[in-house]
């Protein structure tokens, strides 16, 4: 019944030319479904291993398979063989600087898979599995290669002078990474920051920046906090930097209460100092000339074992650092007070003052 129908319905010319042109697009479609299959990105950090995956798709199964070769492409160089496999003649690996560092892992033209150890920064950019075929031609894919570095992060403190000027007063270094990082200033002074970057020869890239303010003795101690991010850290790296602004010393003297009469004893003052660095030298004087007999100098305290009237005088506080030297001065008056009127008053005192002791 299906000849009957043949015969008594004849294919058209038009249509025939139409069926033809459909097995034509048909086979081309299953020579277009061959393919190569990679992975289209990879990272890796130097020194550790990375496999390349690659795998001829053959849906037809109608390709033969002639040889396979893994072509590496850097960043800024030409496309080179690395990695070679013939079903007969085996493996080569013609590049001398992936020398026994690649290998096959699979000895088959169907899965021509390698791993490449002992990464360097270099390593990076484009590996293309290609096939040489029959009788489709070459096929092939590419993978690239990301090659990551964790930053080497320091910072560290200037040490300046106090003064009018804006200085560098803090540094931050996020060194040989990649891909380059940023770095932030956490800070309470008044200030600002400038960065820079540096390329390096292997592709990573060194980060420095720098916090500059108009320096002064309160900034002295103060912190300035750097902050490092990029991809390969977990979270960002945080160091403080506490600042160190040099000065020269400020003095003052304390421990005289307008309360000196004669006859007192282990009265005592105290020269107190400030500055960066810590002054080097105290020295006491009185503006009469030598120190009075009843009065010892040690460091920063003046002792007053009795008072007299040789202590009625002007005492002066000498502090010196580095950078120079301050002073500063006071007036003891010496009064006669309820102890000088009799012995009876002068024993009540000694009392007073061994019971205040």
């Amino acid at each position: 019944m299906a000849r009957d129908y043949a015969a008594r319905c004849p294919v058209s010319p038009v249509r025939n030319t139409w069926l033809v042109a459909a097995t034509i697009l048909l086979v081309a479609k299953g020579i277009g479904a061959q393919k190569v299959r990679v992975e289209e990105e990879l990272e890796a950090y130097p020194t550790e291993s990375v496999d390349l995956r690659c795998q001829f798709i053959d849906g037809g199964g109608r390709t033969k398979l002639t040889q396979v070769s893994w072509i590496w492409e850097p960043t800024d160089g030409q496309r080179d063989n690395i990695a070679v496999y013939h079903p007969i003649y085996g493996q080569s690996f013609p590049n001398v600087a992936f020398k026994d560092r690649v290998a096959f892992l699979h000895n088959s033209l169907e899965n021509p898979s390698i791993r490449i150890s002992k990464l360097r920064m270099s390593d990076a950019g484009r590996y293309t599995c290609e096939y040489a075929t029959y009788p489709s031609g070459n096929e092939q894919g590419t993978t690239t290669l990301i090659m990551l570095a964790k930053p080497k992060n320091s910072a560290k403190v200037v040490t300046v002078q106090a003064g009018t000027k804006s200085v560098v007063v803090a540094q931050c270094e996020a060194a040989e990474g990649k891909p380059a990082a940023t770095i932030k200033w956490l800070a309470s002074v008044g200030g600002n920051h400038s960065t820079s970057t540096t390329n390096g020869p292997d592709g990573t890239v060194t980060v420095r920046s720098e916090y500059r303010l108009v320096p002064t003795p309160t900034d002295n101690g103060r912190e300035v906090t750097c902050m490092v991010d990029q991809k390969t850290q977990e979270r960002p790296w945080v160091y403080p930097v506490k600042l160190s602004v040099e000065y020269p010393p400020s003095v003052s003297i304390e421990g005289y209460d307008n309360n000196w009469y004669i006859g007192r004893s282990n009265a005592v003052l105290l020269c107190l100092a400030n500055g960066n660095p810590p002054p080097t030298t105290i020295t006491w004087t009185a503006a009469s000339g030598a120190l009075p007999d009843t009065v010892v100098a040690d460091g920063n305290k003046l002792m007053v074992k009795k008072v007299d009237d040789a202590v009625n005088t002007t005492f002066i506080c000498e502090v010196k650092n580095k950078l120079g030297a301050s002073r500063h001065h006071i007036t003891t008056i010496v009064i006669e007070g309820e102890c000088q009127k009799s012995e009876e008053m002068q024993a009540r005192c000694v009392m007073t003052e061994r019971y205040a002791e």
